[in-house]
């Protein structure tokens, strides 16, 4: 049974990996977005719910830490992490402000935000990328499925082309440590 298990996910994880190379362009597009931002002396805003709140913590840790070699720490937030800041949102206002809020507070025109979401329709999300746009802050969303209501309201839209929430945050997990590389290559961090 557990080999079965194994044997179907790998063959399910293989088949969407080997699909995945028409977004390159895209993803090269995000990677440059996302190096110009950092360039400029703005941030990178990450959000997500559940497993998309987890790869928002991972990257920006891969950002502000080190990706593959030291170098200098780059400004980096997952709106994911601050639990005094989202308990009070969503007490005071609703579940759906927990980060369109961080963004309308820490967000500055110029900075980015990467929303993660495998559905594409994730409210709060929405709200924050809704947030984003009116403030000037760029978007980038990291989305699966068919890109769902997120899709039209970014600047790039990375979309993984799965209908398995599993297989599409394999996905993104590959894709921001493709996007981590990207940025340390465009800002000629890699040997640093």
């Amino acid at each position: 049974m557990t080999e079965n298990i194994f044997a179907a996910n790998l063959l399910e994880h293989r088949a969407l990996f080997e699909r995945l190379a028409p977004l390159a362009g895209e993803v090269a597009r995000a990677g440059a977005l996302m190096a110009e931002t950092l360039a400029a002396g703005r941030k990178l805003m990450f959000c997500g719910n559940g497993g998309s709140a987890a790869d928002s913590q991972h990257i920006a840790a891969e950002l502000t830490g080190r990706f593959v070699r030291d170098r200098r720490p780059l400004a980096a937030v997952a709106l994911t992490t601050d639990t005094s800041a989202l308990t009070s949102i969503a007490n005071d206002y609703s579940f759906d402000e927990v980060f369109a809020r961080q963004v309308m507070g820490l967000g500055t025109r110029g900075d980015c935000l990467i929303a993660i979401s495998t559905s594409g329709h994730s409210r709060n999300v929405l709200r924050a990328v809704e947030a984003a746009r009116a403030a000037g802050i760029g978007v980038i969303g990291l989305l699966g499925r068919d890109g769902g209501a997120l899709r039209p309201l970014c600047d790039i839209s990375i979309v993984v082309p799965s209908e398995s929430t599993a297989r599409i945050q394999e996905a993104h997990g590959f894709i921001g440590h493709t996007l981590c590389g990207l940025i340390e290559s465009a800002l000629d961090l890699a040997g640093v």
